[in-house]
């Protein structure tokens, strides 16, 4: 019987976040193809050795929504890191087990193109279904160990949004 993983031991993994909201202030969300949970979500992904944050969330946006960089304008950072831990029950499961959570940097940008130039068709898509909602409904509409984040991207956007 192979030992329990005890989650303190492990590190976060860095990531970068997109809160993107298109003119009328509304924020994209993505349901997660690998999942059946009612869960929506905010793109986001890893950032890779040597990358710059900014330049993950854009290429992060690109890879999921088929968003390209000049459609987007760029509103805020967050000024700190934020943070997640899985469940117990995903720790050792997601991410070959590497990691505790995600450590994030956050981004507000502006969606400046039209509805048709989304495209979850990528060549590895991550959500099958997406939609713009008020970003107030952002904690609620998210995976339950992603709500307090969602919170807490809200909170770091507060002055630019809506």
């Amino acid at each position: 019987m192979a030992a329990a993983i005890d989650p303190a031991t492990l590190p976060y993994r860095p990531c970068a976040g997109i809160l993107l909201v298109n003119a009328a202030g509304r924020a994209f969300v993505g349901q997660r193809i690998d999942t059946v949970l009612e869960a929506w979500q905010l793109p986001q992904g890893g950032i890779d050795p040597g990358e710059d944050a900014r330049a993950a969330a854009l290429r992060e946006l690109g890879e999921e929504t088929g968003i390209p960089p000049d459609l987007v304008a760029f509103v805020a950072q967050a000024p700190d890191e934020l943070f997640y831990d899985l469940p117990p029950e995903l720790i050792g499961k997601v991410w070959r087990g590497r990691y505790r959570g995600q450590r994030q940097r956050w981004f507000l940008f502006r969606f400046l193109g039209t509805d048709d130039r989304i495209d979850l068709a990528t060549p590895h898509p991550e959500f099958r279904a997406w939609r713009w909602v008020d970003p107030a409904e952002l904690p609620m509409l998210a995976a339950p160990f992603k709500r307090a984040l969602y919170a807490d991207v809200l909170a770091a956007f507060a002055g630019h949004l809506g």
